[in-house]
């Protein structure tokens, strides 16, 4: 009677573990590609919430972040709940911390994860959205210029 009861806890403990890895937070590393130039920062946001997307104003719970663009190709932002998030970033070549435009057109370069086309204004939430869970997590985003 003990083995089987041993047996059914070993049991439970390997079903446990092997639903675990879905509900624990993972990695996620960014590489950013099509950079105008080294200089400067990226601006990130990174939010779950669609009406605080993409520069995250107002999220309680964002996460930003402002990496030297030297450091664009593998940039680890951490460990992420499982969920659905969208990231935007700005190529703020002149380190102002915010994103310089000229007539509403950005000056400075963009880019969103998933890659979305970008229009007129940006991306939805949606266009944007990653889902994070069960295994380690990768974006690898174009920025886009337009002047």
């Amino acid at each position: 009677m003990r083995i089987l009861a041993r047996i059914a806890g070993l049991g439970a403990v390997a079903l446990l573990i092997g639903a675990a890895p879905a509900d624990l937070p993972q990695p996620l590393t960014v590489g950013v590609e099509g950079l105008r130039s080294p200089r400067g920062l990226l601006q990130i946001c990174l939010t779950r919430l669609p009406d605080h997307f993409p520069d995250c104003t107002g999220d309680p719970d964002k996460r930003h972040f402002s990496i030297p663009a030297a450091q664009a190709a593998n940039m680890a932002l951490g460990d992420l709940p499982p969920g659905g998030y969208a990231l935007a970033i700005i190529h703020d070549q002149n380190s102002n911390k915010k994103l310089d435009t000229f007539m509403g057109i950005p000056k400075e370069g963009v880019g969103f994860s998933e890659n979305p086309p970008i229009r007129f204004g940006a991306p939805s939430f949606r266009s944007a959205r990653f889902t994070v869970g069960g295994a380690a997590v990768r974006q690898d985003i174009r920025m886009k210029y337009f002047l």
